[in-house]
């Protein structure tokens, strides 16, 4: 039986490193954060953001870390980069990594019936578009011949600064005169019209069918890259699609605020926790 989860407890953790899947260019790895007691333990798969382009599994430790300690199996993996392999790799690496994860979960004491995701930046991009379309015929192209009659269906979704709508996205990056960034959508967006078809507001917009698992959205008050509105519009559209989605504004803070410790670095911490809490009691409450 599954450990009750409460956000306030403090676990010692075991972390470490381990291979998580070989492409043609590299090896893409996982870092495990095991909490340390009897468990079994929820579990928490965490996407890295950087653009599509940059970073690893290490981007987002201070909130792995928070997570973890209080009675978490977390695990964030690499993602292949845009300038290795277009979109959909990295979500099809994501797709990959539940269903791995969910066949890994009980070796390392957790317990994977009430899986999670967790994403930052463009890694909430990922997170938004795997739990919308968890079947999608695309984004399951990597075979997991081990655990064939597992999915990649997630319990809830908790994002940072999610870019929800990569087109608008680029427009604002346009009107900041953000060449780089600009180039980096260019780069994971190969050819440029699966901006639209990768875009999670306009897959809602289109009312294609989705899965609309708990979602919960953290977002900089003044983030000039992923600008509050585009959250905003992205919540309404969710619930207004029959999905449930808390979206908390974090005033005063830019797009990569929980990058440095601080009173609003901790609310994040917090936040997540709760969130966690949340919607694992709904799912208890419902079996």
């Amino acid at each position: 039986m599954a450990a009750t989860y409460n956000p306030a407890n403090k676990y010692e953790l075991k972390i470490w490193d381990v291979e998580f899947r070989r492409t043609p260019k590299r090896t893409l790895m996982a870092r495990i954060y095991q909490p340390q007691g009897a468990g079994p333990f929820p579990t928490l798969l965490d996407l890295h953001g950087g653009a599509w382009n940059g970073k690893d599994r290490l981007a987002n430790v201070p909130m792995d870390e928070a997570v973890a300690k209080s009675g978490v199996l977390v695990v964030a993996i690499d993602l292949r980069l845009a300038t290795e392999d277009p979109y959909p790799a990295s979500v099809q690496d994501a797709n990959y990594g539940v269903r791995w994860l969910k066949m890994k979960a009980k070796e390392w004491n957790g317990d994977p019936s009430n899986l999670g995701v967790l994403g930052s930046s463009s890694g909430g991009h990922v997170a938004q578009l795997l739990a919308m379309r968890p079947r999608d015929s695309r984004y399951n192209a990597i075979a997991l011949p081990e655990a064939s009659g597992i999915d990649a269906t997630v319990a809830y979704v908790a994002t940072r600064s999610p870019i929800s709508d990569p087109h608008a996205r680029f427009l604002q990056a346009q009107k900041m005169k953000r060449e780089e960034m600009m180039q980096k959508s260019r780069n994971y967006f190969n050819p440029w019209e699966l901006i639209h078809e990768g875009n999670p507001q306009e897959i809602l917009e289109r009312k294609e069918p989705v899965s609309l698992p708990p979602m919960l959205i953290m977002q900089g008050g003044i983030d000039d890259n992923v600008i509050p509105p585009i959250q905003e519009k992205f919540a309404a559209t969710y619930r207004a699609s029959g999905g449930e989605c808390q979206l908390e504004v974090f005033e005063g803070c830019v797009h990569e605020w929980i990058a440095k410790p601080g009173p609003q670095t901790d609310r994040a911490h917090e936040m997540v926790k709760a969130f966690i809490g949340r919607q694992l009691n709904a799912l208890r409450r419902a079996a």
